[in-house]
């Protein structure tokens, strides 16, 4: 089965009601939930981390501030998430996290902007995946697959082939049909936050609410 890590985040931002989309959304049961380091204030950062783990799931804390990444990663640890998801500086963030229990899962590839991109070719990114996931205190990649300007589904795919550790595809998966490609190239999991939070989401269900919407993904992610 492919993992669905939903996201409580919108354009790359931690959204203002993040806290009370949490309690809509507990009923489902949820097993990975993220949110970004920017959007909300430290604080609470912190209590969304805590009531993350009250419902049981894994928590995600994925870095794209592009100044403050050192910062972000140190946050991590007071935060309480069980996994930092992408950041580029490799070695500052294996650093940080040495010993702690938390999952470091960075970005490979050359990652601009905000919204964050992933530029270069594709021979480029595998190259640095194969690099990055050789490295020791790597558990993950947070492959932009979506956010890269060719073919996303054979980049996840060549990403998947040459590396041994689990990748994760985030960032505009916005419809059923690229869950099922890049569940088809074997990623480990996919991120999903605007297009559910907007109810934007291309999947046949006539329930359009947040919760109509998670279920619906879910359920894709349990196909054969």
């Amino acid at each position: 089965m492919t993992e669905f890590v939903f996201m409580l985040t919108r354009d790359d931002r931690t959204v203002a009601d993040a806290h009370g989309i949490l309690e809509r959304i507990e009923p489902i049961g949820l097993r990975h939930i993220g949110f970004k380091d920017i959007g909300l204030s430290f604080v609470e950062l912190k209590t969304l981390a805590r009531r993350i783990h009250d419902l049981g799931a894994r928590s995600y804390l994925e870095v794209v501030s592009v100044d403050g990444e050192t910062s972000s990663i140190e946050a991590a640890l007071d935060l309480g998430v069980d996994v930092v998801l992408g950041g580029t500086r490799v070695a500052d963030g294996i650093k940080i996290l040495d010993g702690t229990g938390i999952e470091y899962w960075p970005f490979p590839g050359r990652v601009e902007g905000h919204p964050s991109v992933l530029t270069g070719d594709a021979a480029e990114i595998v190259a640095s995946a194969e690099e990055i996931a050789a490295t020791p205190g790597v558990h993950g990649l947070d492959l932009l697959a979506y956010r890269f300007a060719g073919d996303a589904p054979a980049l996840a795919a060549e990403v998947v082939k040459a590396v041994d550790i689990p990748v994760l595809a985030a960032g505009s998966v916005d419809r059923v049909e690229r869950i099922d490609r890049l569940r088809k190239a074997r990623v480990w999991g996919f991120t999903v936050g605007t297009a559910i939070l907007d109810g934007t989401f291309r999947i046949d269900t006539p329930h359009r609410t947040i919760e109509g919407l998670l279920v619906a993904v879910l359920a894709a992610t349990q196909k054969a």
